[in-house]
């Protein structure tokens, strides 16, 4: 993370004065995660975005951040960014000490701006429910289109065993499962999500060539031979993440998600977690299954949008 910040970006329109812009870069990964931190220690009392879960976006294949990006510096503080991650999505922060300066407002713009560019009718972001960014995105015409939640299993917290039906097994995935386990998740997730296929490398880029990705991070459902479910966990700090869980349409209703759910948990105790969350939404309507292993609401989201 030594490449030199690019040069040559006019200055973004509706900046307070003495602040300036430009392109980001790897090197700038964790100046942009203290930014996005201290914005969710405001909101939230703590920090949920990790320097690995932006390293990890940022490093897909389909991704060119100096043209997806755009930071806001205070001397060489940077202090705000905003980043198209896709033509649809875009993730935007202001450090609290800026609030109230204009600046989200700014990055709004450019935002909607490159997605109508990239050839996108709408775009949007989640932000916590009732935050600055919030009440700033009503403000300039954003709508909700769903809620979500960040659940946890607090420290401490028995989860009663799921034992999973005979003939089932759960284990590592090594390198010749990534295509088998790929082409699962994402059959899953696009059976509610509203978005095109991830490529294999871009879900490569997120899962196993994730920072710190060890073997048991991504854990494989098979019922014989034949695979039916898969889990993605990792660790942020002394909490574990499960990023995704799946199972095959034609083997649910069977118990298996509560008893992946305890096996991801049990998997990342074993490593050193204290404590085990998620997030889910409004459209997978899974709330209630990591309700009855234990899980309580810790955070509440809203995903807004705007028409371009």
């Amino acid at each position: 993370m030594t490449d030199p910040a690019p040069t040559g970006l006019p200055g973004l329109p509706g900046l307070p004065a003495g602040l300036t812009s430009r392109p980001l870069t790897m090197a700038d990964a964790e100046a942009v995660h203290a930014v996005v931190a201290a914005e969710e220690v405001a909101e939230l009392g703590e920090a949920e975005l990790t320097l690995e879960d932006v390293v990890a976006d940022w490093q897909r294949p389909s991704y060119d951040i100096s043209s997806s990006t755009v930071g806001v510096l205070d001397g060489d503080r940077l202090v705000a960014y905003a980043d198209l991650s896709a033509p649809d999505v875009a993730y935007t922060a202001v450090h609290p000490d800026h609030h109230g300066r204009g600046i989200g407002t700014a990055l709004a713009r450019w935002v909607q701006d490159k997605a109508r560019a990239a050839g996108s009718t709408r775009v949007g972001t989640q932000v916590p429910e009732g935050s600055a960014a919030d009440r700033l995105m009503a403000d300039l015409g954003y709508e909700v289109r769903w809620t979500a939640w960040d659940l946890e299993l607090p420290e401490g917290a028995e989860v009663e065993a799921r034992p999973l039906p005979e003939g089932y097994a759960l284990r590592d995935a090594t390198a010749a499962d990534h295509e088998a386990a790929w082409t699962l998740v994402e059959d899953a997730f696009l059976e509610w999500s509203d978005r095109d296929r991830m490529s294999l490398a871009d879900f490569g880029a997120r899962v196993w060539d994730r920072p710190g990705f060890e073997p048991w991070n991504l854990r494989l459902l098979l019922h014989g031979e034949d695979l039916v479910g898969a889990t993605h966990v990792h660790l942020a700090g002394d909490a574990a993440y499960v990023a995704r869980i799946a199972v095959r349409p034609d083997h649910r209703g069977r118990g298996l998600a509560p008893a992946m759910l305890v096996d991801a948990f049990g998997r990342a105790r074993e490593h050193g977690a204290a404590r085990c969350y998620l997030s889910t939404d409004t459209r997978a309507g899974a709330r209630g299954l990591y309700e009855k292993v234990g899980m309580v609401v810790s955070s509440t989201w809203v995903n807004r949008s705007v028409t371009l």
